[in-house]
């Protein structure tokens, strides 16, 4: 009988939950994705309240990994690479707390490792991050059309100019 996977979870924002969400499906070791909201004050978060930036909650994207392929701190410096750390509430022309980035983590070493992580990422950039750091308090799932919103919707507008460039770029770090 083989043994069950037994996964450990990064739960991230970086701006729009599709961007974050599209660029970890090319992860090795990464088992599973879902977009959601976090690190807010709202206890049934939508989409739609979220987008109004008065419920706290961040887009986020809970990242379910096998952490004998891939650690928690290979997770995080994928995400310095994936979005723009030294933009406070926005990434591109997505602006908002809800597009906030932010690391919520699930336990202490998970925390140690975030704060290290970000203190080594501060060297790669021009300005100050500003990711926030915080304890995962509650994670609510987004609406079934965000999930695998990527590659269910390639020639949405969005998806075409916004997240295949994220792509593209990920990718050919990737490759050198």
């Amino acid at each position: 009988m083989p043994t069950e996977k037994k996964l450990e979870f990064a739960t991230l924002g970086g701006g729009c939950f599709w961007c974050i969400e599209a660029v970890y499906q090319l992860v090795s070791g990464v088992e599973s994705l879902v977009s959601g909201y976090a690190g807010g004050n709202d206890l049934a978060p939508n989409y739609r309240s979220v987008c109004t930036g008065t419920t706290g909650h961040a887009e986020v994207v809970r990242i379910g990994f096998d952490p004998t392929i891939i650690s928690y701190s290979d997770i995080l410096e994928i995400f310095w690479e994936a979005h723009d750390p030294t933009t406070m509430n926005r990434q591109g022309n997505d602006q908002g707390p809800q597009y906030r980035s932010v690391i919520l983590f699930e336990n202490e070493e998970q925390k140690e490792i975030a704060i290290r992580s970000k203190e080594g990422a501060g060297s790669r950039f021009t300005s100050p991050i500003v990711t926030e750091i915080e304890f995962l308090e509650k994670f609510f799932p987004a609406e079934e059309y965000h999930q695998n919103y990527y590659r269910t919707n390639p020639d949405q507008p969005y998806c075409h100019y916004v997240i295949k460039p994220k792509i593209e770029k990920f990718l050919k770090k990737k490759t050198h």
